[in-house]
C-alpha cells in the first residue's frame, strides 16, 4: 500500500495551516513545506472542496482551518485526495470476483483494511500538531 503525494502535502499543508494562530499564505505553505507552488494549488483545492480549511478574508489572505484541529482526523484527510480505502478489490461493492464467497483470505483483507482505514478515523489533527 502507497499513500498518494496530494495525501501527504495535504497532510503537511493542513499541520502547518493548524500550527498557526492566523491565516497562512499558500507561498508561505510552501516554502515551509517545501511543495512545489503550482503543484498546492490543487492540494489546497481539495482541502477546500472537502471544507477541512477556508479562505480567511478572501482572495490573497490565506487559509484557516474550517473546524478545530480535533475534529479533523487523517481519514477526512485521506479521502480529500482518495476514493474510500480498499487495499484489495474482493470486497468492493462492484468485485466480480468469483472467488469472493469462498476466499480463504478475504476475511483477513477485510480485517486489515477496517485496521488502517480505524488508524487513520482515530488520529486527530490535534494530535499530529502536538506531536510535531
Amino acid at each position: 500500500m502507497k499513500i498518494n503525494t496530494n495525501v501527504r502535502y495535504g497532510l503537511r499543508a493542513v499541520i502547518e495551516i493548524g500550527r498557526n494562530s492566523g491565516a497562512v499564505l499558500q507561498r508561505e505553505i510552501a516554502e515551509r513545506q517545501e511543495i512545489p507552488l503550482n503543484y498546492l494549488d490543487s492540494i489546497i483545492s481539495g482541502l477546500k472542496n472537502a471544507n477541512l480549511i477556508i479562505n480567511h478574508g478572501g482572495k490573497g489572505s490565506g487559509y484557516i482551518l474550517a473546524r478545530k484541529p480535533d475534529d479533523i482526523t487523517v481519514y477526512q484527510i485521506y479521502r480529500a485526495f482518495s476514493p474510500e480505502l480498499q487495499l484489495v478489490n474482493c470486497f468492493c461493492e462492484t468485485s466480480e470476483c468469483k472467488r469472493s464467497a469462498t476466499c480463504p483470505s478475504k476475511d483477513f483483507w477485510f480485517e486489515m483494511n477496517t485496521q488502517i482505514k480505524n488508524f487513520m478515523e482515530n488520529r486527530t489533527l490535534k494530535e499530529l500538531m502536538e506531536n510535531n
